[in-house]
């Protein structure tokens, strides 16, 4: 059996994507949902089940900065559950070098851009949009990238573009991204296990 754990901030639909696709994998299970914000809409959303029935749910851990950054209760919890495969999903904070070392090559993150363009500290969400609109790009897409020390500057694993028309708000350019990251992410979820699975 391989095991997920997926780190979300907000509103947690890519996580509930993964998990959905992923109940058609017998093997494979998301096992911990972990957030730092106490209001993420992802935590409803385990609550309530995800999967075609919503019958799937999925602990979550809210846990705080200090936790995050001054203790290693997070490595701990993860390795003592035996996690293959960290994804974030809509991640805010900063990874600490104990968990990128901890994960070395088996954490992945998704950027609602065409790295290494539009990266880096507080460009994420509506941010990037916004950037991509006022510099009046004709095209974006999203960035699926392994996790180290810094911002969105993890080896690129996949990416797909979306075109876009000089009409566009930053809300088009929103929901033309999510539409790539909602079919992208859960099989790079896959493929990535599938792959580590071959080089072991």
């Amino acid at each position: 059996m391989k095991r997920i754990a997926i780190f979300a901030s907000g509103s947690g639909t890519n996580a509930e994507k993964i998990a959905g696709y992923l109940t058609a994998y017998p093997d494979i299970e998301v096992t911990l949902i972990l957030s730092n914000n106490p209001k993420a809409g992802i935590i409803d959303r385990a609550r309530k089940g995800f999967g075609p029935d919503q019958k799937l749910h999925v602990p979550v851990l809210v846990f705080d900065r200090a936790t995050f950054y001054e203790s290693n209760r997070i490595v701990e919890l993860l390795q003592k559950q035996e996690v293959d495969l960290v994804v974030l999903a809509g991640f805010m904070w900063l990874i600490p070098e104990a968990l990128v070392k901890a994960f070395p090559q088996r954490m992945i993150n998704i950027h609602p851009a065409l790295l290494p363009n539009y990266g880096g500290k507080g460009m994420y969400g509506h941010f990037v949009h916004e950037a991509v609109v006022a510099a009046g790009e004709s095209q974006t897409g999203i960035t699926i990238h392994y996790v180290n020390e810094r911002y969105d500057e993890g080896n690129i694993i996949f990416q797909a573009s979306c075109e876009l028309s000089p009409q566009d708000t930053p809300e088009d350019v929103a929901r033309k991204v999510q539409v790539l990251e909602h079919q992208y992410y859960p099989e790079i979820v896959v493929k990535v296990l599938n792959r580590m699975d071959d080089e072991q």
